[in-house]
């Protein structure tokens, strides 16, 4: 099984940077987080859980939405099964709560029903 837990959330000013962190903890016998292709996700109130971003296993091939394209890096350690979201220039259509997720497919996609396991969501409100 997956577990990820992620922080760094909270409330901005429009302008400001934050870094989400997702901290995996993997207990299956066969696969370790470095072996997850990893996405964000965010979902505001009444609206649908929109795609951000995503990353290959190796950290080597990106995608964003774009939306955040320019303004948003995904990153992740391998060595401390850890993934991360840093948001600069925020903007308040960035408020939603934000989840990360993983992936057991070799290829980035962006569809939430394609990711295995999500997180619990950490909330970011950007004021304007």
């Amino acid at each position: 099984q997956v577990q990820l837990v992620e922080s760094g959330g909270g409330l901005v000013q429009a302008g400001d940077s934050l870094r989400l962190s997702c901290t995996a903890s993997i207990r299956t016998f066969s696969r370790t987080f470095s072996s997850y292709n990893m996405g964000w996700f965010r979902q505001a109130p009444g609206k649908e859980r929109e795609f951000v971003a995503t990353i290959t296993y190796t950290g080597g091939s990106r995608r964003y939405a774009d939306s955040v394209k320019g303004r948003f890096t995904i990153s992740r350690d391998n060595a401390k099964s850890t993934g991360y979201l840093l948001m600069n220039s925020l903007k308040p259509e960035d408020t939603a709560v934000y989840y990360c997720a993983a992936d057991s497919a070799y290829v980035l996609r962006t569809t939430p029903d394609n990711y295995n396991f999500w997180g619990q969501g950490t909330q970011v409100t950007v004021s304007s």
